[in-house]
């Protein structure tokens, strides 16, 4: 999801789930206490001051696994230290839905444009690769997003897809099955070395 998820795509991803247990992974904004607004019965998921005991049965106990915008690199690096990224592949080949805006949608392909570094927005190479390619949230709610994604796919970054803050992308396994979008106006692309393709939309 490019944005944070309006009540209609949530509902669709619920569907998808099959049930209505989410755990809430915060680990990119940590900061960020205030309750989420979104259906279902959710679980919060922290790190600090350590992971919990139970992390592999909390996390394939669920539904959804719902993943938080923020700080894509910091996130990836707690992921990893704590055995995270394998229990969420583990999850991911049991079926359960893997979600998340933003930093939740960067981190499930091999790369992605973030502003983990600073303003400035940079290419990242390290993201999970659970989906092949590239990703770029937020492609119309933040100035630089386009010009920057565009520009490194053309000088050589993976290929991927772009989505505007009401925009949610569904990939079954690896195959990019469509894009959902909560407002009208909302896009998504495949971004290639060539430019962009904008995809067909269904609204949510």
């Amino acid at each position: 999801m490019g944005g944070f998820p309006g009540p209609a795509v949530w509902e669709n991803v619920l569907e998808l789930a099959g049930g209505s247990r989410v755990l809430v992974d915060r680990t990119a904004s940590p900061q960020h206490t205030d309750p989420i607004d979104l259906a279902g019965e959710l679980t919060d998921l922290t790190f600090y001051p350590w992971p919990p005991v139970d992390l592999r049965e909390l996390a394939l106990g669920s539904d959804v696994i719902l993943v938080c915008g923020g700080n894509t690199a910091n996130m990836l690096a707690v992921w990893r230290l704590h055995g995270f990224d394998r229990i969420l592949r583990e999850a991911w080949e049991a079926g359960i839905v893997l979600a998340g805006w933003s930093a939740g949608m960067i981190c499930w392909f091999e790369a992605g444009v973030t502003d983990s570094f600073g303003p400035q927005l940079e290419g990242m190479r390290d993201g999970l690769g659970f989906l092949p390619g590239s990703a770029c949230p937020h492609y119309d709610g933040e100035e630089l997003r386009r010009p920057v994604y565009t520009g490194l796919v053309a000088d050589g970054f993976p290929a991927g897809i772009a989505l505007d803050d009401g925009a949610a992308a569904h990939y079954s396994g690896t195959e990019l099955v469509e894009v959902l979008v909560s407002t009208p106006d909302a896009r998504g692309y495949l971004v290639g070395p060539n430019g962009e393709t904008e995809l067909p939309v269904r609204i949510a």
